[in-house]
């Protein structure tokens, strides 16, 4: 039987939707509690209208850029998700190949069921960081940090707003989650592999040091020369402590809505944070992007690029490798024709000039 035409991120989701199954599906798109900042995610890219101007030449596009002075071809990246075999079998192997196929960035998740030497020998030439969770004892993730260095990865993303997991209640209702047998989590401890995991919400349950500050950051700025980025930034405040313990670069994140709900979409809370580094330390955003014109959106209010986590999950569900670069293909055509559309032939083109927010209209 042929598989439908897609033509659009949403049609991944729904093809995800009706063919993974039940319990592994739920994994990948639940929320927090009611799941309103899951759901305000994505919809709050609605409240940003585009201002195009006309009479540009727009003949020819150029979307690449760079990340802490790395090149992509566009500023589409691959955010850390775990667990990517239970969409396909290649898991994270198909998706580091995607991304060496379209020459962007992806972050490999630390809950990742592929090592990290298995993900830098599959695309030796891509772009790859990775995540980092400050587990106990701290003598994990400093082993963590070697493999990383020793793989090749240029940069690590260390995850911020995980002190304790949040609450999934769409998982408690599917009845938890629990790794299928014959997959593993490869950056866990030999411990934890030698007996049976006892998860949370996916997680391993109480790994994750709750009494974590930002000395962390001295710490980890200690044992390793690679580039720290903060994931879990919502605040300007925070955002400002980020820039004072001089890290490279933050991501804008709300953890796709699965930690704390009723916390901002991360497009509302992207330019007040953009205005606070000042340009002193890259930003990034991830979170509810579905098009190319969501891109557009968070690049004109500031990010230097976005990152996209279920979207790829679909795209493997799919068809593996082939659809996860279907995905990156449709969001980079689609910002390519968002650009043409607004007079921006270059990523440096796009300004805040360029969108305003909807309630702007109710005060004309």
């Amino acid at each position: 039987m042929s598989k439908p035409m897609l033509v659009c991120v949403d049609d991944y989701e729904q093809y995800a939707r009706e063919y993974l199954d039940r319990r592994s599906l739920v994994y990948f798109i639940s929320g927090a509690d009611e799941e309103v900042t899951l759901k305000e995610n994505r919809q709050a890219f609605k409240n940003w209208k585009i201002k195009p101007e006309v009479l540009r030449d727009v003949s020819k596009r150029d979307l690449s850029t760079s990340l802490l002075g790395q090149h992509v071809d566009f500023p589409i990246c691959i955010a850390p998700s775990g667990s990517h075999c239970l969409a396909c079998h290649e898991g994270e192997l198909a998706t580091v190949k995607a991304a060496a196929t379209m020459k962007t960035c992806m972050v490999l998740s630390t809950y990742s069921t592929k090592s990290m030497e298995e993900v830098s020998q599959a695309a030796p030439n891509c772009l790859r960081w990775f995540q980092l969770y400050v587990w106990r004892p701290r003598t994990i993730p400093e082993n963590l940090v070697r493999r990383a260095e020793a793989a090749g990865f240029k940069a690590l993303v260390l995850t911020v707003d995980l002190p304790v997991t949040g609450k999934r209640r769409t998982e408690c209702y599917a009845g938890g989650f629990y790794m299928p047998p014959h997959l593993q989590l490869p950056h866990l401890p030999q411990h934890f592999k030698d007996q049976d995991v006892e998860l949370e919400y996916g997680a391993p349950k109480g790994m994750v040091d709750a009494s974590l500050t930002w000395e962390c950051i001295e710490w980890l700025k200690s044992i390793t020369n690679l580039p720290i980025i903060l994931k879990g930034i919502l605040t300007p405040e925070d955002a400002l402590l980020a820039v004072q313990h001089k890290v490279a670069g933050i991501v804008v994140s709300n953890h796709g809505g699965r930690q704390l709900d009723y916390v901002p979409a991360t497009i509302e809370a992207l330019p007040k944070i953009v205005e606070a580094v000042k340009g002193q330390i890259e930003v990034y955003m991830d979170g509810g992007v579905r098009t190319g014109t969501d891109v557009f959106k968070a690049l004109a209010l500031g990010a230097k690029a976005v990152f996209v986590g279920r979207p790829i999950i679909y795209g493997l569900s799919y068809a593996g490798e082939e659809g996860a670069r279907q995905v990156l293909q449709i969001l980079r055509d689609e910002l390519s024709l968002t650009m043409a559309l607004s007079g921006c032939s270059k990523i440096n083109d796009i300004k805040p000039q360029y969108v305003v927010h909807q309630s702007h209209f109710a005060k004309l």
